[in-house]
């Protein structure tokens, strides 16, 4: 008898131990084998400070997909889109990712912000998905093992704003102002200072941090500056140019980076009560009124007439087109039922290999679309625009 019940206990252990080791094997749960559409995820604010930039996010992948499913989807298959509110807070992302996932999507926009960008990543490449950001542009999101961007890093906007500044700004005094406890801030304002030509001596630092909302100390720092590099989103900007408007140089200039996006629709914000000039460099120029950029403005502005229009919009909607393009492009067959693992595998053998997109992000000339390509490390290639939000009074 005790023979028996140990036989019995050695064949348990023996499928427990097959079961484990064939878990463990890479043989992932395929969570969109019911599917009949094949889902696209994306994880960002959808409430509180940064909603502008995660609805129009959202109602950009929007109308790409509906552009794509009435023009037959991808050989007949359909696309749906599938948003969750991370809230722009990391502690967020864990509840976003999983429904995502385990609710079957298969292609991911990732986050909208950098923070829970940061996170998704690595729930994301422990799982072995692809995701293709419109706008978390952290220089930690892109990742060679399938984590790629559509915005520009933010080293990469921190370099191009001083090449820019070494060309057209030489003999100014230049000040800093940025948010010293975000790394989206710091990152870009140190790969500013890094590559600014040293002909500008050092430029003239203030920082906060947190929810701080004034500024009279910074304000009385960089009052004397003819330039003022802004890395930090469009809240804090507004409020510093609104404390500042009689202090700051009334021909000064406010140069800022893609947080800038939608700071003249900011509520309580009127931009044009402010003498300075406020630009900043971007893959999308939201006034465009020809070419790629103006055909998706206007059909943007048809569907959601009421709602924030900005480049993270204009990158969500790339982003879509780029993923349906790539999957077109590979030859293979295309179900609404293959896991996101098999959409990975074959996005990654595109965007990793020699794949150009053609978008409306990026420098659009002659009226063609822009020219879209990444690098091994999944950063972006295309040329970025100055775009100027208001002229100088």
């Amino acid at each position: 008898m005790k023979k028996t019940i140990m036989k019995i206990m050695c064949l348990v252990l023996v499928v427990v131990m097959a079961t484990l080791c064939f878990a463990a094997c890479g043989n992932e749960v395929n969570y969109a084998e019911n599917n009949t559409t094949i889902k696209i995820g994306v994880s960002g604010p959808l409430s509180g400070g940064a909603a502008m930039y995660g609805i129009a996010v959202q109602n950009s992948a929007q109308l790409a997909i509906d552009e794509i499913n009435a023009a037959g989807g991808i050989n007949g298959v359909m696309l749906e889109l599938v948003a969750k509110d991370d809230k722009h807070d990391p502690t967020q992302v864990s509840t976003t990712y999983t429904a995502l996932y385990e609710g079957g999507c298969q292609l991911f926009l990732g986050t909208v912000t950098t923070a829970p960008g940061l996170q998704f990543k690595q729930y994301a490449l422990e799982d072995g998905i692809f995701y293709l950001t419109p706008s978390a542009s952290g220089d930690d999101i892109s990742s060679k093992d399938g984590g790629f961007q559509m915005c520009f890093a933010d080293s990469n906007q921190g370099t191009a704003s001083a090449q820019y500044f070494n060309t057209n700004y030489a003999g100014k005094k230049v000040g800093i102002f940025y948010k010293a406890d975000d790394d989206y801030s710091v990152g870009i304002k140190n790969n500013f200072v890094a590559n600014l030509n040293s002909s500008f001596g050092t430029p003239v630092e203030a920082s906060f941090t947190g929810d701080a909302s004034q500024f009279d100390s910074q304000i009385a720092l960089l009052k004397t500056c003819d330039v003022i590099f802004m890395p930090i989103y469009y809240t804090p900007a507004s409020q510093f140019m609104r404390q500042g408007a009689t202090d700051i140089k009334a021909d000064a200039i406010y140069f800022g980076c893609d947080g800038f996006d939608g700071i003249d629709a900011v509520d309580g914000f009127d931009i044009d009560t402010i003498s300075q000039e406020v630009s900043y460099l971007s893959h999308f120029d939201s006034t465009s009124t020809t070419g790629p950029a103006a055909d998706y403005i206007n059909a943007y502005k048809t569907k959601y007439p009421n709602a924030p229009l900005n480049q993270f919009g204009a990158a969500a909607y790339d982003c879509v087109y780029a993923m349906v393009d790539a999957l077109k492009a590979s030859g293979e067959e295309i179900t609404a039922t293959m896991s996101a693992q098999d959409f990975a595998e074959i996005l990654m053998d595109q965007f990793a290999g020699d794949f150009v997109f053609h978008g409306v992000t990026g420098e659009c000339v002659n009226g063609e679309k822009s020219t879209i390509s990444w690098n091994d490390d999944g950063t972006v290639n295309k040329k970025a625009v100055k775009y100027v939000v208001k002229q100088k009074s």
